[in-house]
């Protein structure tokens, strides 16, 4: 939100930023966001490669630019294809506000470490990936769904289902582990490991659509579309081709935004029907997200437990010598939970054509931030308290 106007020769070389929220609890690595129309307006011409954000202490923080906008050309050269300002400030517990400066600066700014990251692997039968410094993921294109032909060894695997690359490290790993080969990440070699199971499941945040007592759900998805990747931020949109669902044709597009030190990617699901005469296609849909109800990896004789908490689900997952970790769904608008054959379950309703907003991801103990389940489920309780909760964020004149 923009404040007072600003006097001309103050709006030409910086702004203040004032961010504010009422939790008390802490927030690490809150994403701060301002519309780069509001940055235009305080300070205009300004450009992405000639800023600094600056914390109240004068410390210049990682920011990132997206061009997430309506406009996509910039005939004046002046930003308006920008789509807005992201950097990042960890609350403190008891911390309710903090105050920023955007400043102007002669050289040019320099390229900050990537936090956040994702892209189709090709050369993996079309694997989309996508990490931060928490957690990796990745989910399966339509290469892998595809008949091996006559004649060919080829992994066929058919799921919309999400998978889980466990990391014990804070850069990005997801082309090194590619580069490796595909057996050599199913060991932990310093960096992490892929010991998640998804087979046929919804693995660690999948979606379908539920009446109650069949999930009805997609495969592999068809295409993607990446909208911003790093340093602080990846955005991309996964879209699913239609299928079946009870007599109604439902069709997907996922947009999941990756922020750096989350544990929980935020996904927000947009469903489009069509179905038969007769049948009211804005009807709302039951959606369920998923948990698979047998994630450890092969051999490891896990004991798994299962949280059922209002907004979240979650597991905690103790293994024999991976360790544990925890897996979590936190779905705002839930209203009740279920199981199938594969899978843990919470639903809620959507309307077509409408995002259904939920996070879902995971940690591991090896990584030794969080150790217990106790420590999971604070985490992903605090994350409903942030979505309930956004920060306020307003740009003001600096004297």
């Amino acid at each position: 939100m923009l404040g007072a106007a600003l006097a001309p020769a103050q709006a030409q070389d910086k702004f203040g930023v004032q961010v504010q929220h009422d939790l008390a609890i802490a927030r690490p690595s809150e994403t701060i966001s301002i519309p780069w129309k509001d940055v235009n307006a305080a300070m205009p011409g300004a450009m992405v490669q000639k800023i600094a954000v600056k914390d109240a202490a004068g410390r210049v923080l990682p920011h990132q630019v997206t061009n997430v906008a309506p406009q996509a050309k910039d005939p004046k050269n002046e930003g308006a294809a920008y789509g807005e300002l992201l950097f990042q400030h960890s609350f403190a517990a008891g911390e309710k506000s903090a105050s920023f400066t955007v400043e102007r600066i002669d050289g040019v700014a320099p390229p900050f470490p990537i936090k956040a990251f994702a892209r189709q692997v090709p050369e993996r039968l079309d694997d989309f990936a996508w990490e931060n410094d928490k957690v990796a993921h990745r989910t399966y294109g339509p290469a892998l769904a595809a008949p091996a032909p006559a004649g060919v060894v080829k992994e066929v695997l058919v799921t919309s289902g999400l998978d889980i690359w466990f990391k014990r490290v804070d850069y990005p790993i997801v082309d090194r582990w590619y580069n490796k080969g595909h057996d050599h990440y199913h060991k932990d070699q310093g960096e992490g490991m892929d010991m998640y199971n998804v087979g046929k499941s919804r693995g660690a945040g999948g979606t379908g659509i539920w009446d109650g007592k069949t999930l009805y759900t997609g495969v592999n998805y068809a295409s993607y579309k990446i909208l911003a990747n790093g340093p602080i931020r990846a955005i991309f949109e996964l879209h699913y081709a239609p299928w079946d669902a009870g007599g109604r044709q439902v069709s997907e597009v996922k947009r999941f935004t990756v922020d750096a030190g989350h544990w929980l990617d935020r996904i927000d699901s947009t469903f489009t029907t069509t179905s038969g005469a007769g049948v009211d296609n804005s009807a709302p849909l039951t959606v369920a997200v998923g948990l698979n109800k047998t994630p450890a990896d092969k051999g490891q004789d896990a004991k798994i437990g299962v949280g059922r908490d209002g907004k979240v689900l979650l597991q905690w997952v103790e293994q024999k010598t991976n360790d544990a970790f925890g897996t979590a769904i936190v779905l705002p608008g839930a209203e009740g939970f279920a199981q199938d054959q594969l899978n843990e379950l919470v639903f809620a309703r959507a309307t077509p054509g409408k995002p259904l907003r939920y996070y879902a991801g995971a940690a591991w103990s090896r990584a030794g931030e969080i150790t217990s389940r106790a420590q999971w489920e604070r985490q992903a309780q605090d994350i409903a308290a942030r979505d309930a909760s956004p920060v306020r964020v307003t740009v003001q004149a600096v004297k």
